[in-house]
């Protein structure tokens, strides 16, 4: 059985992913007035500065007895300068291995749906519920029950109802938004190393601040940014920015602790059944029999990942 913190943590990144699929309306209307990279460096500067308030908040909210407490446990020792330090440590070397290969991923996905379809664009980077668990076994020695593999291909299956066409082809946009899939698929392992290790908030923060320095370099190079690009684009940018970063980044580092990863990339890949629904309701795009089919076994998928695993008598 599920206990509450698998529970607590599998909401939140169903939540994550109801965020990010509304977030494909936002991205869309905001692409009509500012270029790809102004968009990730804006959004990711607002989902930084919304964080810091949140952070300041939580540290005066929480206890320093129980901080001091729960810090001398988790290290064994009484030298709590030296562990701040090498925690501090930690939280910055996280922060920025997330916040180089967030920026890495989304502006080349953002690159790529340039060159190729959304449907295409959507299931190529929704791969990395399959690439998450091979590079997980192949690197980090992770190991995955069959039940969860089972998962993954039934989920593979409603993807490609969801969002392909009949012309199935490779093209240049297709292998940008693949190696956007496994930068992607590698942020999920990143988080899954560090998110026990530091505060998920504060690590949130830093990856956004590096994501919109790593982002200003090519704006400010290959894009003309324009004042009323981005008051016309205000909306987007804010939702983007507040709820898309902001919240649902960090949604995903606290929602990643103590979860398979594997389990954690099939639920987050339900963003693709719930872009689809949010163009239906925002935008009025219709859902065909094959798009609801594909829904319904991304929901089975997660529904079968969640199952617990069978104990062998003693």
């Amino acid at each position: 059985m599920m206990n509450k913190t698998q529970v607590r943590n599998s909401l939140l990144l169903l939540l994550t992913a109801t965020i990010w699929g509304v977030a494909f309306v936002a991205q869309s209307v905001g692409m009509d007035y500012v270029g790809p990279f102004t968009f990730n460096m804006v959004r990711s500067l607002i989902g930084g500065i919304v964080l810091i308030p949140c952070i300041f908040l939580l540290g005066r909210l929480n206890s320093p007895e129980k901080y001091m407490q729960k810090e001398k446990a988790k290290v064994g020792i009484l030298n709590d300068r030296a562990s701040k330090a090498d925690e501090r440590k930690t939280l910055l070397k996280g922060g920025i291995c997330c916040g180089i290969l967030f920026s890495l991923a989304t502006n080349i996905q953002q690159i790529g749906i340039q060159y190729t379809t959304v449907g295409r664009a959507g299931f190529i980077t929704a791969c990395y519920i399959v690439i998450v668990p091979i590079l997980g076994m192949v690197f980090f020695h992770k190991k995955s029950r069959a039940l969860i593999w089972g998962a993954v291909a039934l989920a593979l299956v409603g993807l490609y109802l969801l969002c392909m066409t009949d012309d199935f082809g490779i093209g240049k946009g297709d292998i940008l938004v693949l190696i956007c899939s496994v930068l992607f698929s590698l942020h999920i392992l990143v988080i899954d190393h560090f998110s026990p290790k530091v505060d998920g908030v504060k690590m949130a923060c830093i990856q956004f601040l590096v994501c919109a320095v790593f982002s200003a370099v090519p704006a400010f190079l290959t894009e003309t940014i324009r004042i009323s690009g981005l008051l016309a684009a205000w909306a987007p940018i804010l939702y983007a920015g507040v709820l898309s970063c902001g919240v649902a980044y960090t949604l995903q580092i606290i929602g990643q602790k103590n979860m398979n990863p594997t389990v954690a990339s099939l639920i987050l890949s339900l963003e693709s059944c719930i872009s689809v629904l949010a163009g239906w309701v925002i935008l009025g795009q219709k859902l065909t029999a094959r798009e609801i089919l594909g829904c319904v076994l991304m929901f089975g998928a997660i529904v079968l990942a969640q199952m617990p695993e069978k104990r062998r008598g003693n």
